[in-house]
């Protein structure tokens, strides 16, 4: 018996099973669907707890019913009001003791993907769910979604880390975990899934759809078996659309998309000028807790995610259009205070809330045109959800499905994803990003997606560059050169000024051209002097630099301009070839066969 069968029979019990478990989820994506399986009850059983540790806390200071939602509230008195101030100062509060303990930004499940490998961790999450359970608690215009794919995301995070996990299994099981937690929260499984599809792992990928269905669909059932109550959209839809309503719906998408980039621009503004405010970071949260207690004094539709106002203007038919105006601009605004003062959530129910106040705007807009026997109030408002949400969010077949699993009607269902694709094809063009990229984007990374870009960034030129560098000295004469570098010893030379900096390259071959005087300086024959790489640019600036100096070889170089080594062009083109080809294998589950 050889030593590695002793060590696996004396192996611990827990152990061995944990490293079998390992061992078939690397060769078998039918263990990896089991795995997604209980990853989707976690996450089910997560959403669950979340939102009722935050309707609780409402129901107290607010003093609701458990079946009430906040926004559906008649009026919020000047004292229940003084809540969200409070809130704001635990906010402050909590935000100030992890500012001491950490200066990095906390990870979110989408960035946990696209950068990292879906390594998401334990303590951001745990911090991300409780400043959103806070900011929700007590009535903060702000939705519990981000909780939600953060804890289910960081579960399934933490099960792959354990279990060791690929790279690409890692982040479709994340992505599974997220959606499951969305699933869950609607009560739509297909909605979950592509949630995971669109927003959290990017793309749709063969080896993806079986762990993510099976988790979205454990998570529904999870979540029912704990007596979850999911936030249903019941909307009845009207007459079918016609050839002309689908037209009139894609002037919505087009709406949808322009409101929603405006949207995104001003809310980062409200950030950028909330930052610059005289005030302590741990303040701003009190502050913007005050104005939002200003709002909801105005109209409660403002509070919370909007999920008791959505139902409430939509079952109230003849609401006129300057009431759903004044509600959209109210909430529309609320959703900025709150995030650009430090509260912390998602707008995702948020967009689909003021989506419904968008359509339901154009359809009686158009009322007053001979268009108006086309469009249905009703249908509108289902559509300007799915598509308003898009603009913000990101993911056409997301909302598009969340509105078929809401009303089972497949026309507006249709109609639906008709207008999300222009809202989504011109924010693309327009503007490039969501809502959840755009401040990433903000925070300096470059990323339009989840797309994994991760491996690229890891690609870098220090871990390319070759040592085994040949140097001398950029004073020295060509004779000299000759002397030390013989034809056939090297192909190229890195030359180096007296103080040890970079000076140029040399090929080796120019060197011994019958036109060059050996009295002459090697200096003068030195080429990209001034084009040299760092050693921390990731593969993909590398290929720009070669583009831009038009080299086959660049020196990498420390701040100080030493050289640290040598990274040529035909190397880094097969590494990048090598790691996209596997990065297509995995993409249609090939890389274990």
């Amino acid at each position: 018996m050889s030593m590695a069968d002793l060590t696996h029979v004396f192996r611990p019990r827990p152990a061995r099973i944990l490293a079998d478990l390992r061992r078939r989820l690397r060769v078998s994506e039918l263990w990896l669907i089991v795995l997604s399986v209980g990853v989707g009850a976690m996450a089910g059983g997560l959403a669950v707890l979340q939102v009722r540790i935050s309707h609780t806390v409402q129901m107290l200071i607010y003093h609701i019913d458990f079946e009430e939602h906040l926004s559906a509230s008649a009026r919020i008195t000047l004292l229940e009001s003084l809540w969200l101030p409070a809130g704001g100062v635990a906010l402050g509060v909590l935000s100030w003791a992890v500012a001491r303990r950490r200066s990095a930004p906390l990870v979110d499940v989408v960035e946990a993907n696209a950068l990292h490998g879906g390594a998401l961790p334990l303590v951001d999450s745990a911090i991300v769910c409780g400043q959103t359970l806070i900011s929700n608690g007590v009535g903060g215009s702000v939705g519990l979604e981000a909780a939600y794919a953060q804890a289910g995301g960081a579960a399934a995070s933490f099960l792959g880390r354990k279990l060791k996990l690929r790279r690409h299994d890692m982040r479709i099981l994340v992505g599974a975990g997220a959606g499951a937690a969305i699933g869950a929260a609607f009560g739509a499984p297909l909605t979950g899934a592509f949630y995971a599809f669109e927003i959290v792992i990017g793309s749709y990928t063969p080896s993806a759809i079986a762990p993510v269905a099976a988790a979205c669909l454990a998570s529904v059932v999870s979540s029912q078996a704990l007596g979850g109550i999911p936030y249903s959209i019941q909307i009845q839809t009207e007459r079918a659309p016609d050839v002309a309503a689908y037209m009139l719906y894609g002037g919505l998408g087009l709406v949808c998309a322009m409101i929603g980039i405006a949207i995104m621009h001003i809310t980062a503004r409200v950030d950028q000028a909330v930052r610059s405010l005289p005030f302590p970071g741990y303040l701003r949260p009190m502050i913007g807790g005050f104005l939002l207690a200003a709002y909801a004094l105005w109209s409660p539709q403002t509070m919370s995610a909007g999920h008791g106002a959505l139902h409430l203007d939509l079952s109230f038919g003849g609401a006129t259009i300057s009431f759903l105006a004044t509600i959209f601009v109210l909430k529309t605004l609320a959703s900025m205070t709150a995030l650009g003062f430090g509260f912390r959530g998602g707008l995702f129910f948020a967009s689909l809330f003021l989506g419904t106040l968008l359509g339901q705007i154009y359809a009686k807009l158009l009322a007053f045109t001979p268009l108006a026997e086309h469009l249905s109030t009703q249908n509108a408002a289902l559509v300007g959800m799915g598509a308003l949400a898009v603009a913000i969010i990101g993911g056409p077949l997301t909302m598009s499905f969340l509105v078929l699993e809401s009303t089972r009607d497949f026309g507006v269902a249709a109609a639906t994803l008709a207008a999300a694709l222009i809202a989504s094809t011109v924010v693309r063009e327009r503007f490039g990003y969501s809502f959840s990229t755009w401040r990433l984007h903000l925070r300096g990374e470059s990323i339009r997606s989840a797309r994994d870009v991760g491996w690229m960034r890891s690609l870098t030129a220090g871990r390319m560059m070759r040592l085994d560098v040949r140097t001398f000295a950029a004073d020295g004469t060509v004779a000299e050169f000759r002397a030390r570098f013989p034809l056939g010893s090297t192909t190229r030379v890195i030359l180096i000024d007296a103080t040890g900096r970079y000076a140029g390259i040399v090929l080796t071959a120019a060197a011994f051209a019958d036109d060059v005087p050996p009295e002459g300086k090697v200096l003068d024959l030195a080429i990209n002097k001034d084009a040299t790489l760092r050693s921390e640019q990731d593969i993909e600036a590398i290929m720009r630099a070669f583009d831009a100096a038009e080299a086959e070889d660049l020196a990498v170089v420390d701040e100080e301009g030493r050289v640290l080594g040598l990274v040529g062009e035909a190397y880094v083109t097969r590494r990048y070839a090598s790691e996209l080809e596997r990065q297509h294998l995995d993409l249609y589950g090939e890389a274990k066969l």
